[in-house]
């Protein structure tokens, strides 16, 4: 089958180029959670926020290497959902871990949302109510949804200016913010080292789009090759781009002003570099990343909620109920999305989608072990990225059930909740099944 889709691209569609695939994934990563999660980051790290960009960076490429062998091993538009089918096979496992990963995709799509009201208040003013700030959240998550409705592929090209237009602001920013920066008389403060760990996992959710390049393997002409080019290379650029953003605002501002500034430092930050005109760029670069990310997250969230229902790779009885179609997966996901923008602050949602992520690729990974033969993968490498996921997410949930337990809780729920509705349907199933038979 793999070599079916390797000598006949044309059968997909167009192959989707390597420049393209890193676009994709760079994309996928850049911009929202480096907007909304600097300020909670450095309560933990200090300034030692651009080592903690670094440490999530070396921790997910751990990840990425693992991902990479298996898109290339089995080229898929389901991406994750479909390696957990190949590396446990279709059952209560993969469907649990399916679920899971679809709930890990709401979350940080929440983020996103609860991301874009932060700094469309701070734009008007902040004179929003903390219930008009969450209705603007629920808002764009409903503007999103009806945009992946119409699917037009003017929304895709304009997601790409939008990034592009966000990239360049970061990096100028950056430039400027660096070279106006009082380095003389700069001193690092704050920062433990489990400070450090914990923070590099707040920010982890910056690297978490690596596997939407994944879901485009099956439309590249050599998976093998350019996946791992591709990813990796999404990832390097993504690292660069980071580092000098998060270098600039910690040369520019202490971690008492990050801090007081959370949920939109850069905007703040860019005041210190061009006045008013940075702040709204920033501010107006902020609200674009946010919507695209958002927008991609929905998309890409009901999109393998409908490709798990076609395939069987989750229960018959969600298949045939709330993801039987993809407008009906949409919907229902923009709803779950809403609940979380409402529900939860955007400091805790956003360590909520690291840690949910942090557990799918140790998941994912550990899966992996069981086909390593047959994607050539290094056990070492493997088990490098179990232990580092499992590692940061121990310290971040650690943290997280001192400060915020109700978050810990609904997390450890959403967990045990997907195997126990994908156990329970599955079970209900065959007893259908077997009562129709013996009729």
């Amino acid at each position: 089958m793999n070599s079916a889709l390797l000598k006949k691209p044309g059968k997909q569609g167009k192959p989707i180029s390597l420049f393209s695939a890193t676009a994709l994934g760079i994309g996928g990563m850049m911009g929202a959670g480096l907007f909304s999660l600097l300020g909670t980051a450095a309560m933990h790290a200090g300034s030692h926020i651009p080592l903690a960009f670094l440490l999530g960076s070396l921790a997910a490429s751990f990840s990425v290497y693992s991902y990479a062998k298996l898109g290339a091993t089995y080229p898929s538009s389901g991406g994750a959902a479909t390696f957990t089918v190949m590396s446990f096979g279709p059952g209560v496992i993969s469907g649990g871990l399916n679920i899971f990963q679809y709930i890990a995709y709401l979350i940080a799509a929440a983020l996103y949302a609860a991301g874009f009201s932060e700094y469309a208040n701070t734009l008007l003013g902040g004179g929003l109510s903390p219930l008009e700030v969450k209705i603007v959240g629920a808002g764009i998550v409903i503007i999103c949804a009806g945009i992946n409705l119409l699917g037009t592929d003017i929304v895709g090209r304009a997601e790409t200016l939008a990034i592009g237009f966000v990239t360049i602001a970061l990096l100028l920013f950056s430039v400027k913010g660096i070279h106006i920066a009082d380095t003389a008389s700069f001193r690092m403060s704050g920062g433990s080292i489990d400070g450090i760990a914990i923070a590099t996992g707040i920010l982890y959710i910056n690297y978490q789009g690596f596997g939407v390049v994944t879901n485009s393997s099956n439309a590249m002409r050599e998976p093998q090759r350019e996946l791992p080019l591709a990813m990796f290379s999404a990832l390097i650029l993504v690292t660069i781009a980071y580092f000098l953003v998060s270098t600039a605002t910690v040369l520019l501002m202490p971690p008492p002003e990050i801090l007081k500034f959370n949920g939109h430092v850069l905007a703040d930050a860019a005041q210190i570099v061009a006045g008013k005109t940075g702040f709204v760029i920033i501010g107006a670069s902020a609200l674009l990343a946010c919507a695209a990310a958002l927008n991609a997250t929905i998309f890409a969230a009901s999109n393998i909620a409908a490709d798990m229902a076609r395939k069987g790779s989750i229960s018959k009885t969600l298949a045939a109920t709330v993801l039987k179609t993809q407008g009906r997966a949409l919907t229902a996901s923009a709803c779950m999305v809403i609940v979380l923008v409402l529900v939860f602050p955007l400091a805790v949602v956003g360590q909520m989608a690291s840690l949910a992520f942090l557990l799918v690729y140790a998941a994912v990974t550990f899966g992996h072990l069981r086909v390593r033969n047959q994607t050539g993968a290094k056990q070492w490498l493997l088990w490098s990225a179990i232990i580092v996921n499992l590692g940061l997410f121990a310290a971040l949930f650690i943290n997280v059930v001192k400060t915020a337990p109700g978050s810990a809780i609904s997390l450890a729920c959403a967990l045990g909740g997907s195997f126990l509705f994908e156990a329970i349907s599955r079970m209900h199933h065959r007893r259908s099944s077997s009562a129709v038979n013996s009729d």
